[in-house]
């Protein structure tokens, strides 16, 4: 496996002169930020040997390379799911690339549903927390120049930049919360007993994604962010029939306020 990381690494970093020390993972219909980047490098996932390819609607699948906020970034347009059919490892090897390609700290998105009866479609959360529901992608043996047997998870979320994200909120009077995160498999969206379930074992929002790439991400030391678009609700009442492509339109139209949090939270990243 290292030697596939090292070699998809070596030959990204053929086709860039970007240096990035910012990643960021997009996720369903959240491509606006990519409007605020000096792009220098575009490459299609389909043209990196070795790398996985996004099936789903909505992730475009390729890697960005350019500046953000005066930050050197490489972006995914499009991430790999569990549910796609792909191994643990496919799903977070993009992460493992990042580190080696310099990224100290990850931004990720993504497209939810809210089990806190006081979030509204529309809402942000930022992640605070998560429960994990996918299986652990650090099973197996351990890449031991990468990160520890068994790295610690109490601060999964940079708190620094958790408090810096909700002053950007408030002051651009965007309504966020901070919460937790339950991660599951998919592809089936959840019934109305798996959604009371996440919801009593502590979760807030409820996707398909995300924890699994801070697993690996935190096992290698990079500091995280994350924020979800709260796309329908999974709470006594309110719960009705949804589509991806509802999910999609609902992500679409809150994108702009999200790729205003990256841009503002990228230019704290160094105060």
């Amino acid at each position: 496996m290292l030697k596939k990381i090292i070699s998809i690494t070596d030959y990204i970093k053929s086709k860039t002169k970007i240096n990035p020390s910012l990643g960021i993972v997009l996720g369903t219909g959240l491509g606006a930020i990519i409007d605020k980047i000096d792009i220098q490098t575009s490459i299609n996932y389909t043209d990196i040997p070795g790398f996985p390819v996004s099936t789903v609607e909505g992730h475009k699948g390729r890697l960005i390379f350019g500046t953000l906020s005066q930050q050197q970034v490489v972006v995914m347009q499009g991430r790999f799911h569990f549910y796609e059919g792909y191994s643990m490892e496919d799903v977070t090897l993009p992460i493992r690339v990042m580190k080696l390609l310099g990224v100290e700290t990850l931004f990720i998105s993504n497209a939810s549903g809210g089990v806190n009866p006081d979030y509204e479609v529309g809402d942000l959360m930022i992640l605070k927390d998560h429960i994990n529901l996918i299986p652990n992608p650090l099973v197996g043996a351990n890449l031991n120049t990468l990160g520890p047997r068994f790295p610690d998870m109490s601060v999964p979320y940079d708190l620094g930049l958790i408090e810096k994200a909700q002053k950007i909120s408030n002051d651009n009077n965007i309504t966020s919360h901070v919460g937790v995160y339950a991660a599951v498999t998919g592809p089936t969206l959840e019934t109305p007993a798996e959604y009371h379930y996440l919801r009593v074992i502590g979760g807030d929002t409820v996707g398909m994604s995300t924890a699994p790439e801070i697993i690996v991400a935190r096992h290698m030391d990079i500091k995280c962010f994350a924020i979800s678009v709260i796309t329908d609700l999974g709470v006594p009442g309110k719960i009705k029939k949804v589509t991806h492509e509802e999910i999609q339109k609902v992500a679409e139209e809150v994108q702009p306020k999200l790729s205003h949090i990256f841009e503002q939270l990228a230019k704290e990243i160094n105060s």
